[in-house]
């Protein structure tokens, strides 16, 4: 299908490598790119062989040529498909973990698939997608393999964005890339905002035999009620600005007791993007993805996207 779109600006980046996982990335990468009306880059970073046997042809004066076997395929199968953007197609050399961010400069989205070639079947997330998640340049998304993925049923609902605020930590540029995904996408934004009940005193205390010990009280309704209210209100805060920009968007606030991690998987099940910050910054720089970031990568039902914080100036 020959293209005639006008899109522009900042592309979609998506690795492949052939595999039954990166094709669903595909899938999903081109349509995020006609909903953005943004091009898309299609990376392929060879294998270990064809860049050896690249350089032994350059070594010795010829013109190394050699096919791209998983572009070729593909390349027939977005064809076949049909696209409304334009689309263009990489292949790389080096390492994928290196290759791939760095194709990704610039962009708007790097789209990954959970797993690739070579993985074992038993693993939730290959370790390309973890090391990406805490060195890309641009938001990442990792899209699930079917085994794990929710079946949606349509509708506004079923697809909503997902967002895990921590309301002294997420970076703005989290939250402003859920509020965009939910215009573009035209689905309520669901920010969920989790907190730990502290203990009460009396379970802090030490039992001086173990048949005297009982279990720790809860904490009383008022209290927890009162730490809904206060992380409410700071999770409101929080929102306003970002609420001002995308009046369109449907906003569906939540502040809930618990683990975030838990809260956002479970709400997975039936979201359509699921967003969290990368939060953590590494004694020696550079920054690593979070506890919560870390769960919801390998547990999730829909695609996660981690997006990094904004560059220092």
């Amino acid at each position: 299908m020959s293209d005639t779109s006008t899109a522009s600006g900042p592309p979609v980046v998506v690795g492949v490598d052939g595999s039954e996982h990166s094709l669903r990335a595909l899938e999903w990468a081109l349509s995020a790119a006609e909903h953005l009306g943004s091009p898309l880059v299609v990376a392929h970073v060879r294998s270990d062989a064809l860049q050896l046997g690249a350089a032994r042809i350059a070594s010795l004066g010829g013109s190394p040529e050699i096919p791209d076997a998983v572009v070729t395929a593909v390349r027939n199968g977005v064809e076949e498909r049909g696209h409304g953007v334009p689309v263009r197609y990489e292949s790389l050399d080096g390492s994928v973990t290196d290759a791939l961010p760095t194709a990704a400069r610039g962009a708007r989205l790097l789209v990954t698939g959970s797993r690739g070639h070579g993985g074992f079947a038993s693993l939730l997330l290959g370790s390309t997608s973890r090391t990406l998640a805490s060195t890309a340049p641009c938001p990442l998304v990792v899209v699930p393999h079917e085994a794990r993925a929710a079946v949606l049923e349509g509708g506004a609902e079923a697809g909503r964005v997902l967002l895990g605020l921590q309301t002294e930590e997420t970076p703005d540029e989290v939250i402003a890339f859920a509020f965009e995904a939910a215009h573009h996408r035209g689905v309520p934004l669901e920010v969920v905002t989790a907190f730990r009940v502290p203990p009460q005193p009396s379970a802090l205390m030490v039992s001086p035999a173990p048949a005297l010990q009982v279990p720790p009280p809860l904490p009383l309704a008022d209290e927890t009620e009162g730490l809904v209210r206060g992380a409410a209100r700071e999770q409101e805060e929080r929102l306003v600005p970002f609420a001002a920009r995308w009046p369109g968007v449907d906003l569906r606030p939540a502040v809930v007791p618990g683990d975030a991690a838990g809260r956002l998987v479970e709400g997975s099940r039936d979201a359509g993007l699921l967003v969290v910050g990368r939060h953590h910054r590494h004694r020696f720089g550079s920054l690593l993805i979070g506890s919560v970031a870390h769960a919801v990568l390998h547990h999730a039902h829909c695609p996660v996207s981690v997006v990094p914080p904004a560059l220092p100036a």
